[in-house]
């Protein structure tokens, strides 16, 4: 740890923003600390530091009096206010990325009575937020916003499949009961102001369902954080059958049926995760349960679960036959991507990914209703880049939506519709698998990302499509030849030459061709315009110093002199077959001396 921290900071670190797990019981063994007591840390590099985080502490006026400070004025209605909900509308409908448009089959050119919208993200307020997220008030879900924007269809929602697994649901009130005698609904429940169920409960009542969200605002005015519950009572299902059974919490969580431990979790974890056990259950017998959970400082959620594996596809596929239209909306959520997750599927490890494939019971899903013949678009929602080749080979359109906040639902609605023309561009690249990509054991970056993969990419970064078109012309550079200390400057008129107002996004590329590590193309700017249809604007680009700049294998900027080849245009120039060609010019010019740039 203390080598480690001597590194960081050398190497310009500023804080130290956590400590590993391991180090937390020993705070004796603080790296920082013992840095600086082994004689390895140097206090030149923490007064650098600490002048640096103190600095932006006394530009945000921690302080100063409040009166001297701009940002103490601004009133709590400022937050989540009518001008924030138009401005998180503005970012959902500029991030949305088309990704196929086959036949220009989007925007819908006609009225589609009957649609059904199918998938585990399509209703999720988890696929708006994603990770370190607020939470919104009015949240519009992609089921919402089609229903608003499409009033005149009858819009048909079936999830067809969880996240990885099937679908399941909190366990009604009207099959759970206090007790045997099945005279009153619901479960009886204590809470402990601890987190660890013991003494007195705080609160006894009956709660008629186990299926709280309460986040951070606590069971009652006592009960805020550090708490836990005890929920004893019985279940009767209304059908004999196969069942999963289980419970969805953060935090930690137990469930006994009829003494048999069904489900567990007893860890302190965000987000919420989910464990089930396959279960028969006879039709009006009473199953004893018993649910045990904690929670600590982190958000609170407390569900028991049930699904019918099998079910929610039988339901998806006749909402299929019965439409004009399909939408599913399916990818992942921050309840299976993120950091140091217990998430137990193919294709993961933990919060990590090891497929870059739509997790299987999704892809499965998919395929099946798209058997049923109907026309059928794909909406995407995720945090990282998805592999959906079988999408790509089949479906009409493809819409990538991201987590796009909580007016998100409204703006994919809006441009299923073409109430706007799509302008995002990608930006991560999406591979067809892993297995065009290098293992992890190193941190060279051959054959990674789009600056030094030399393969061929599903969607590569930067890529976009629109419901217009553009043209790139005139193309200048206004200097040839470029000393390493000089600029050039370089400019392009963008004219959309379609039918439709869009925005173009215009991307510079730069190419070092012979210079050793230098990558395959490097974006150096980028310019999102709008213009009308036969609206034509000038786009201008300056570059010196590291723009023109590569990054030798000892890490340093080096200006080298030589050729260097420029493309200005709406995505990058190399794209794969079966994708429109990226539209954009070309021209070059010269560096005529070496420099080896600050660090």
């Amino acid at each position: 740890m203390a080598e480690g921290v001597a590194a960081s900071f050398a190497a310009g670190t500023d804080l130290i923003c956590g400590v590993p797990p391991q180090e937390r019981v020993k705070p004796e063994r603080d790296g920082l600390l013992e840095a600086v007591k082994q004689n390895i840390l140097p206090q030149a590099d923490l007064d650098r530091a600490l002048d640096r985080l103190f600095t932006a502490r006394f530009q945000l006026g921690m302080f100063d009096p409040p009166n001297m400070v701009p940002y103490s004025r601004i009133a709590s209605t400022e937050n989540d206010s009518e001008a924030h909900r138009q401005l998180t509308l503005k970012a959902a409908r500029e991030t949305l990325v088309l990704l196929k448009n086959q036949d220009h089959f989007l925007p819908l050119k006609k009225n589609y009575p009957r649609i059904a919208v199918i998938g585990p993200d399509a209703d999720s307020l988890d696929a708006l937020e994603g990770n370190y997220n607020g939470t919104p008030t009015k949240p519009v879900t992609v089921l919402a916003g089609i229903r608003k924007r499409f009033a005149t269809s009858t819009v048909t929602y079936v999830q067809g499949v969880g996240l990885i697994g099937a679908v399941t649901s909190p366990v009604p009130a009207t099959a759970l009961y206090t007790d045997a005698t099945r005279k009153q609904h619901g479960f009886s429940a204590e809470y402990f102001a601890n987190t660890t169920l013991e003494g007195k409960p705080a609160l006894r009542r009956v709660d008629r369902a186990v299926n709280f969200s309460w986040g951070f605002a606590g069971v009652s005015p006592q009960l805020k954080q550090n708490y836990s519950a005890r929920w004893t009572g019985v279940l009767i299902p209304p059908t004999t059958g196969d069942y999963l059974l289980g419970f969805t919490g953060q935090d930690g969580y137990r469930v006994w049926l009829d003494d048999d431990l069904v489900a567990e979790d007893w860890t302190a974890h965000r987000p919420a995760t989910t464990e089930t056990k396959a279960t028969h259950l006879e039709k009006d017998h009473a199953y004893k349960v018993k649910i045990e959970y904690y929670q600590t400082i982190r958000g609170a959620e407390a569900r028991l679960i049930w699904g019918r594996p099998g079910q929610g596809e039988e339901e998806a596929l006749a909402a299929a036959r019965k439409s004009d239209l399909v939408i599913m909306v399916l990818g992942l959520s921050a309840r299976i991507e993120g950091e140091e997750m217990n998430v137990h599927a193919d294709g993961f490890a933990g919060g990590d990914r090891t497929s870059l494939n739509l997790p299987a019971p999704q892809q499965q899903l998919l395929e099946h209703v798209y058997g049923i013949g109907k026309p059928t678009i794909l909406i995407l929602m995720n945090g990282s880049a998805l592999a959906v080749n079988w999408a790509d080979e089949k479906l009409p359109a493809i819409l990538e939506a991201w987590y796009p906040g909580e007016e998100g639902g409204t703006a994919v609605a809006e441009v299923l519709a073409g109430d706007f023309s799509p302008g995002g561009r990608l930006p991560v690249t999406f591979y067809k698998s892993t297995d065009e990509l290098p293992a992890f054991e190193e941190y060279s970056m051959a054959k990674r990302t789009y600056r030094y993969f030399d393969g061929e990419a599903l969607y590569p970064f930067g890529y976009g499509l629109s419901y217009t078109t553009f043209e790139f012309n005139n193309l200048r550079v206004d200097n040839s030849n470029v000393p390493a200390a000089g600029a050039v400057n370089v400019s392009v008129d963008v004219r959309n030459s379609g039918a439709v107002a869009g925005d173009e996004v215009v991307q510079l590329y730069l190419t070092h061709p012979g210079v050793a590590g230098a990558p395959l193309r490097a974006l150096k700017g980028f310019r999102r315009i709008h213009l009308a249809p036969g609206e034509q604007e000038t786009v201008s680009f300056a570059l010196r110093d590291r723009d023109l700049s590569v990054v030798d294998e000892t890490g340093k900027h080096r200006i080298v002199a030589g050729p260097v080849q420029i493309w200005v245009g709406g995505g990058q120039p190399a794209v794969r077959s079966g994708v429109p060609k990226t539209v954009g010019t070309s021209t070059q010019f010269s560096i005529t001396s070496d420099a080896t740039l600050p660090d």
